[in-house]
């Protein structure tokens, strides 16, 4: 009725058939490692570190609702963002990263943003 196993294709008949399936093959193989390598090229400049602080600005007000996040590359580029709530509002504040620092001034908790971020590792499915 149904023929979810027939093959599609007819077994090689002789030498040459194999030999034009196989630099075929290589084709195909040279082909997806090329794109295997522009793709983790492309990767790198993705966000992979994370590293998030909560805290409180103001020890005799309110609880740890301001944070400090960073947000890295493979290379620890990217950005930490901090917000401090108050009651009268909230303020955030943006800081390009390079190599895991920043020419503005961090704050305590930015740097902890950035050092938690720089020792985080994306997990690897195939080490499990």
């Amino acid at each position: 009725m149904f023929n979810f196993f027939r093959k599609k294709e007819e077994e090689p008949k002789n030498l040459e058939e194999i030999l034009s399936r196989f630099q075929n093959l290589e084709k195909s193989f040279a082909k997806i490692s090329k794109e295997l390598e522009d793709i983790k090229l492309q990767n790198k400049s993705s966000i992979q570190k994370i590293g998030a602080i909560r805290f409180n600005p103001f020890k005799e007000v309110g609880g740890d609702q301001s944070f400090s996040i960073a947000l890295l590359d493979a290379n620890d580029d990217g950005v930490v963002i901090t917000s401090l709530y108050t009651r009268e509002g909230n303020r955030v504040y943006g800081k390009p990263i390079k190599n895991g620092a920043s020419e503005y001034a961090l704050s305590n908790e930015e740097k902890q943003a950035i050092e938690k971020a720089v020792g985080s590792k994306i997990p690897n499915p195939n080490n499990q």
